[in-house]
């Protein structure tokens, strides 16, 4: 039996086992190989990997997890958790199961565009949800903003300082006073003509369509996508949620202690923020306190 295993090896995953492995705990890091961030070229922002590919990134964590003799790396998707007793039997979908006394769950979210033609292709690339981890790549070209929630005007007061920016209100989300009058100030145009597509070769991107037929030019547009964890296993364990922006995540703790005993989460699928560095900060603590609770059984 493992005395931890963690599910998901992106940052967070990564930064949960290396605390677990570096206080000697016996850990299992499974990881179904497909993060996030697999269609962002670079990773920015994030400590002295600034630039570099998340592939790569993860590929060396690894690396790193593997030189200490009670860790191990399982390439496989982790299904369904079972509880039983004071163990987690972790089941993957080519039948194997795997015991633990303790759970780190770091599976990330998924994202669902919004229903416009052109943004999936162009996803990580042209189509952006952060300005802190792409900005700086799209600067000094027009950009865009297309609303997904109210929180969208907030977001449109921050782009300027990349670029003259358009906000797209798609005839929903329209600024409140404050926002609008803030919106003045950063010179953000407001447009409340739906965008129906977006045109260009794909990643590359000229410009968006309006549902009146006018061409508006933009280099690049954020959006925030609507979100939900990846995968199941948080909910069928019985684990608490909360209602973000953007859809539900994992309800923890300051140290990432989920609402069921025994089990922590940490990343993208426990907070309404998701940015590389919080998540593997959310990791390291999760790890921690796996580990010293462990110590007090």
């Amino acid at each position: 039996m493992h005395d931890v295993i963690v599910i998901g090896g992106s940052f967070a995953g990564q930064s949960a086992a290396m605390q677990l492995a570096r206080a000697r705990m016996n850990v299992l890091l499974i990881d179904a190989g497909a993060p996030r961030n697999r269609f962002a070229e670079a990773s920015h922002g994030f400590l002295g990997q600034d630039g570099r590919a998340p592939s790569a990134i993860m590929r060396e964590a690894a690396s790193q997890l593997l030189r200490y003799p009670t860790a191990q790396v399982l390439q496989g998707e982790a299904q369904d958790v079972l509880l039983e007793a004071d163990r987690f039997i972790v089941q993957l979908a080519d039948g194997a199961g795997y015991q633990a006394k303790r759970l780190v769950l770091a599976t990330g979210v998924s994202d669902t565009l919004p229903n416009i033609p052109g943004m999936a292709e162009r996803w990580g690339e042209t189509v952006l949800h952060c300005p802190y981890c792409h900005g700086y790549e799209v600067r000094d070209h027009w950009l865009g903003i297309i609303a997904t929630s109210p929180m969208s005007a907030h977001q449109a007061t921050l782009i300027p300082d990349w670029g003259p920016t358009t906000y797209f209100t798609q005839g929903i989300y329209e600024p409140d006073p404050e926002e609008a009058i803030l919106l003045g100030k950063r010179g953000v145009v407001i447009e409340r003509v739906p965008v129906i597509s977006l045109i260009g070769d794909a990643p590359g991107l000229d410009s968006v369509e309006l549902a009146d037929g006018r061409l508006i030019e933009v280099a690049a547009v954020f959006t925030a996508p609507k979100t939900r964890p990846t995968s199941p296993i948080a909910e069928r364990l019985g684990c608490l949620m909360e209602y973000g922006p953007t859809g539900p995540f994992i309800k923890v703790d300051a140290w990432g202690a989920t609402s069921v005993s025994g089990v922590y989460a940490a990343g993208d699928a426990t907070s309404p923020m998701h940015n590389a560095t919080v998540a593997s900060a959310s990791g390291v603590l999760a790890g921690i306190a796996a580990h010293q609770s462990l110590v007090r059984s």
